[in-house]
């Protein structure tokens, strides 16, 4: 009886956690335990840092098979299927590309593209910014990535979550872990990251520009544009439609005024639903074999690359208009064409404040700021074509 006891114990205590844990699996959990408290302590990008982080954690503790990849298998000794993971099974919206469009939904049904009807010329400085990515995309083939690896990392450059991670589930899904953690990140760190680029690319006379107040944009205005750009953008770039048409519908839904419980349901319970799904599903695939692997310390560097060099270009190209429109134009609301929305329109605002207290950069910087949205989807859209 006590030699049974004994037994018993003796084979919980060898299949447990503690018995086949590796230090690949104490760094990883680490990494969690940091990311969790860059969430919760500093406020970094908390709604989707927060369950990454955590599904990170789930995903390296031994034994319990709680990572994105623990698909259903055939027991060795037994012969009978075992089920898969939890997380392998909501994994799989994001491994069949359902989560991200599900995003662009209830971001559609959250923005305002009157800005960018009022002022055309945003589509420039938000197509401008996504040079970061393109510049990327051919860096780290230079480098050696295959294209597909390439063009996942080259995405992260447009500082937009779920198409950095619809991209690279299509293109590269053993890096998704970096990739998302890597995108993320940087948007978290728009408030830091963009700043020093403005102010190094601008002079103070160009900071202290005051822009002219923007037309009111009509309603039907605003329900004509989702839908001639889900068509236009579909047509050229088909690949591009599952973004941009979710993105429309939801910006649709809220314009026509009709289907108000549909838009508050997309913008509220559904996208708070799906994020929790996708960031820990997502975070779930940063496995220790996965990620302790000196590919992610390249893949991190130049995510910061392509986010740096997408801000210098919307600038420069905001410079470009500041002369052509004889001093108008506020090149700083170039920064803004990132899709970090508002975050990145917000720093715009507050550098051009802080040279003029009496500028209010916000609503002119919004347009490039929700152009940068469109550009990053059709961008991604652009990589899946050429790399697939």
């Amino acid at each position: 009886m006590i030699q049974q006891a004994l037994d018993a114990i003796g084979g919980i205590l060898t299949s447990s956690g503690f018995a086949n844990c590796s230090w690949q699996n104490l760094v990883m959990i680490a990494i969690a335990c940091v990311l969790i408290y860059l969430a919760i302590g500093r406020g970094f990008e908390p709604l989707l840092l927060l369950p990454i982080a955590f599904g990170m954690l789930l995903a390296n503790i031994p034994v319990a098979n709680l990572n994105s990849y623990a698909a259903p298998y055939i027991d060795p000794v037994t012969g009978k299927e075992m089920a898969g993971s939890l997380i392998y099974y909501l994994y799989q919206g994001v491994k069949l590309g359902i989560y991200p469009p599900l995003i662009f939904l209830g971001i559609g049904c959250m923005t305002d593209f009157g800005p960018l009807i009022a002022n055309p010329k945003s589509f420039l400085l938000g197509a401008a910014a996504q040079g970061g990515i393109f510049f990327t995309f051919i860096g780290a083939t230079l480098l050696g990535f295959t294209p597909q690896e390439a063009g996942s990392i080259g995405i992260i450059g447009g500082a937009d979550g779920p198409t950095a991670i619809f991209v690279t589930s299509k293109l590269a899904p053993d890096l998704l872990g970096a990739i998302a953690i890597a995108a993320y990140s940087y948007m978290a760190l728009v408030p830091i990251i963009q700043p020093p680029i403005m102010k190094l690319l601008t002079t103070k006379k160009e900071r202290s520009v005051v822009m002219e107040t923007l037309r009111p944009v009509s309603k039907i205005e605003k329900i004509v544009f989702p839908i001639m750009v889900t068509l236009i953008v579909s047509f050229l770039v088909p690949d591009a439609a599952p973004l941009v048409g979710m993105l429309m519908l939801g910006n649709l839904m809220r314009e026509s005024g009709v289907v108000e419980r549909l838009s508050k349901t997309a913008q509220n319970e559904l996208m708070n639903i799906i994020t929790i799904f996708l960031g820990v599903t997502v975070g779930a695939t940063a496995t220790a074999e996965r990620f302790l692997d000196p590919k992610t310390l390249k893949i991190i560097a130049l995510g910061l690359i392509a986010f740096c060099v997408g801000t210098a270009c919307g600038v420069l190209l905001g410079k470009l208009m500041y002369v052509l429109s004889k001093g108008k134009i506020n090149p700083l609301i170039g920064s803004a064409g990132v899709s970090a929305v508002p975050m990145a329109a917000r720093v715009s605002q507050k550098v051009g404040q802080k040279e003029n207290p009496a500028n209010f950069l916000l609503m002119h910087a919004m347009g490039p700021n929700v152009a940068g949205v469109i550009g990053s989807a059709v961008a991604a859209g652009v990589l899946i074509n050429i790399c697939k």
